[in-house]
């Protein structure tokens, strides 16, 4: 029964409440506590579950460049316990209560959710609270999750095909920002790093004014304020200071290439075009030029380099949506007997032509269909409305952008989209990874 329960509130989470109507408004009201916690609240009566989410403004980018990996370290870390809470137990009395949680961390942030039945808010809130007030940062717990992250790294990268592509990529990619290093970490510096280390990291970055509780879904707003209060209002603010990374990344002038032997038994072709940050007017008509070419079966680079020319297993294009300025990755799995260097000129083939040629007014249309549906199949669960209205706060400082950011794609012209493509996707703006198997690397 308990596993039905589990399944039934992981559904309704993940797969939706219902879809945002066109035109209708996300309504939401937001405020800050006495010690800098910004709070979002969306009402929504259709379904009886609630999301509790809290985003830190910590990621990967704001690590030391010798310690790698804390954001990542703490996403696991703090599932440990609380000064209330036993070790281990966190996951228990969700689950046992009907409801599912996770995390994830980012370059730059880190989120933590839970989604519960509405009559279980006030545990989810207290589950929170007890995170950022006193989690359990000790030898044991540090000891533990570097095993588990040690692991996961092993999986990732070792076991994984093609799993090291987002730290070579970025590696390669950034000389001076922060994004040189990804999310994942490094073992070496969570090996070196002293238990001292993590607790000075969670006293800096995990403090109420860093941090924002949006809460989506069957709630009264009057009674979650109370609670609210009761729970977070007598955390005392950080007093350290929180940094912030204002480093630019030197502009490319020269492509960059190499070549990466993996466990792989086809080659592929990886490549990274610098981007603007989001939010930029030059992000949006990049991020629509990625769903031109690779979203969907009828996209550029799956109907050419896949269908047609059969030069492609698999073919796609992603934004990587950032903070600061970021990367689109281009990234291609060749057929088997093509050879790497054939995969990567059907690719720049098709990037030629969105660079000179107006894409059609139905291929236009179709575009603008898709990123519509996207936009609002984003806001279809009350996971994603909790994540998406902190996620505008604290990247844009406008949560209301849940609401609009759609008119800022619709605005994209079709000549913007070449304009985009002609200004960032240029050989000297690139990095070229080619993936190879081992087994043909030279001795």
């Amino acid at each position: 029964m308990k596993r039905k329960l589990l399944f039934a509130f992981a559904v309704l989470s993940l797969v939706g409440l219902k879809a945002q109507d066109k035109g209708k408004q996300i309504e939401f009201v937001e405020y800050d506590l006495d010690n800098g916690l910004h709070v979002i609240l969306h009402e929504d009566k259709s379904t009886p579950i609630v999301a509790v989410s809290v985003l830190y403004h910590v990621g990967s980018k704001n690590e030391d460049a010798d310690r790698t990996g804390f954001a990542h370290f703490f996403e696991h870390l703090l599932f440990e316990g609380s000064e209330n809470i036993g070790r281990g137990e966190f996951f228990k009395i969700v689950q046992g209560n009907g409801g599912v949680l996770n995390a994830n961390t980012s370059f730059d942030r880190t989120f933590y959710y839970e989604v519960l039945p509405s009559n279980q808010l006030e545990l989810g809130l207290w589950l929170e609270s007890e995170r950022m007030l006193h989690a359990k940062i000790d030898s044991i717990g540090v000891e533990t999750q570097r095993g588990v992250v040690k692991e996961e790294l092993k999986q990732r990268n070792e076991n994984t095909p093609y799993g090291t592509i987002l730290p070579e990529m970025f590696g390669h990619a950034f000389e001076k920002h922060p994004y040189r290093w990804t999310p994942i970490g490094d073992a070496e510096y969570l090996n070196q790093a002293k238990l001292e280390e993590f607790m000075e990291f969670y006293k800096v970055f995990y403090v109420p004014n860093n941090a924002t509780l949006s809460i989506a879904g069957d709630i009264s707003i009057p009674e979650t304020k109370k609670m609210i209060e009761r729970y977070f209002g007598e955390i005392k603010k950080g007093t350290k200071e929180i940094p912030r990374p204002d480093i630019v990344e030197p502009k490319k002038t020269a492509e960059v290439r190499d070549t990466v032997y993996d466990n792989i038994q086809l080659p592929a072709v990886v490549m990274g075009y610098h981007t603007p940050a989001q939010g930029e007017d030059d992000f949006y008509a990049m991020s629509m030029l990625a769903q031109l070419l690779s979203q969907g079966e009828s996209s550029r680079f799956n109907k050419v380099i896949k269908d047609e020319k059969e030069k492609a297993l698999f073919v796609g294009a992603f934004p990587l949506p950032t903070e600061d300025p970021g990367l689109a990755l281009m990234f291609g799995i060749a057929n088997m007997g093509v050879p790497v260097l054939e995969l990567e000129e059907a690719m720049d083939v098709e990037v030629d032509k969105v660079k000179n040629e107006l894409i059609s007014e139905e291929e236009f249309q179709k575009l603008q269909n898709q990123v519509e549906n996207d936009f609002i199949s984003g806001n279809a669960s009350v996971r994603g409305l909790a994540e998406n209205l902190a996620n505008y706060h604290v990247y844009y400082g406008d949560a209301n952008l849940i609401n609009t950011e759609i008119d800022r794609y619709m605005k994209v012209s079709r000549e913007d989209i070449k304009a985009a493509a002609n200004k960032y996707l240029n050989k000297e703006n690139r990095v070229v990874l080619h993936y190879l198997p081992k087994a043909e690397q030279p001795q």
